[in-house]
Order: structure tokens, then sequence, then C-alpha cells
């Protein structure tokens, strides 16, 4: 019976060929239906289109994900090596390597208990004041811009973490400059014959990593 019913099936797919859209072919009391994908075939330039931009999406997110976490950490950088270049006693260092300034105290291989001998000078007062402020507002900045992580809404910019990054930027440069121009090769100090300390050095990369991140801050939208 059931070799009847093959031959039948084979007779009718020689004798026309089926469309594998939708075919229903009655062989003795069997309605035998033939169905393709073809139906979905229009449909599906639209789901792979659909899929592509999921993952272009995604794509995306991962990589703002990994460029914000980027800036955190550096951020996080920064306020540290700031703190370590301000409470430093290393911004200019004897030739002799026998002892050091900073903004606070002037240190030998006894210690770091000498008082500067121009402690009361407007311009290292000055320096003092503006290292202290680009602590505060590189903090500030790191907080407003974890608040804003978490609480702004999409397509935002973080411009007051920008805004408060560039302050800290603008009181790095005031602050370094007063100290170059006063202090720096030992001039004011009493090492006439020095070099500039790490600390010195840490305040300059602090002030280019402060103006990256504000301005990376201000043109970034947070998706």
């Amino acid at each position: 019976m059931f070799s009847g019913i093959y031959n039948e099936i084979v007779m009718v797919f020689i004798a026309a060929p089926p469309d594998f859209s939708r075919q229903s072919i009655h062989v003795g009391t069997l309605n035998v239906v033939i169905e393709s994908d073809s139906n979905l075939a229009p449909h599906t330039p639209h789901l792979f289109s659909f899929q592509n931009s999921r993952c272009s999406s995604t794509h995306q997110e991962a990589k703002m994900l990994v460029l914000l976490a980027s800036i955190f950490v550096v951020h996080i950088a920064t306020c540290i090596m700031l703190f370590v270049s301000t409470i430093a006693n290393v911004w200019v260092v004897s030739d002799d390597r026998h002892g050091s300034v900073g903004l606070w105290k002037n240190c030998t291989i006894d210690g770091c208990d000498n008082v500067l001998s121009y402690a009361s000078e407007d311009a290292l007062k000055a320096v003092q004041a503006f290292m202290i402020l680009s602590i505060i507002f590189s903090v500030i900045s790191l907080v407003v811009f974890v608040f804003q992580l978490f609480t702004m809404e999409k397509g935002n910019r973080f411009f007051l973490s920008g805004a408060t990054m560039l302050v800290c930027w603008l009181c790095i440069m005031v602050g370094v400059s007063i100290y170059t121009h006063h202090y720096a090769g030992g001039y004011g100090t009493s090492y006439f014959k020095s070099h500039h300390g790490y600390s010195f050095i840490l305040t300059w990369i602090c002030f280019c990593f402060s103006f990256i991140i504000g301005v990376l801050y201000l043109v970034l939208r947070k998706k």
C-alpha cells in the first residue's frame, strides 16, 4: 500500500515540479501539504537588518562603557597624583641629592622638619592655595561624574563634570606657573644647584590629564 502511495507522489513531482512556497497534493485518501519558508523570505532582510542594528547598538554601548571606565580610572589617578605632588616636598632637589624642598618644608637626609625660609612669601602661599583648590575641584568633578552617570538621562553631556574639571585645570596651571616663575631651578630656594623633583613633574602631568578629561566630559554623551 505504502509503495503505491510513494510511486504516486513521485509521479506527481515528475509531472509538475512543485512551487515550494505551498503545495497540496491529493494521493488517494491522503492530503500531502508541502510548505517551505518562502513566506518568510520577504521578512528575512528586515530580520537581518534588525539583528545588525541591534549588534551595532550593543557594540557602541560596549565601546562607550570602556571609554567611560578608562576616563574614570585616569581621573582617579589624576586625583591621587595631585594629592601626592602637593604634600610631597620634592619639587626642587639639590644636585647632590642631600636635600629637597616642596610647598611646605625643607627636607634633608635627617628628615623634613625644617621650615621653608620663604614660607611667608605671597607667591608660595598662592601656589599652596591653588594646589589645594585643584585637589578639591578634581574630587568634586569625580563625584559629580559618578552621580551623573547613574542619574542623568541618555543623550545628555557631562557638562557639570567637565566644567568642574576645567576649573581644576586652571588652578593647576596658575599654581605651577607661579612656582615655575619664582622657585623652579632653585631660584628663591636654598639650593642653587638643583633640578626638578618628581612632585613638580607630577603636577605638570596632572595639568595635561585634567585638561583632557575636562574636554572629554564636555564632548561625550551618555548612551
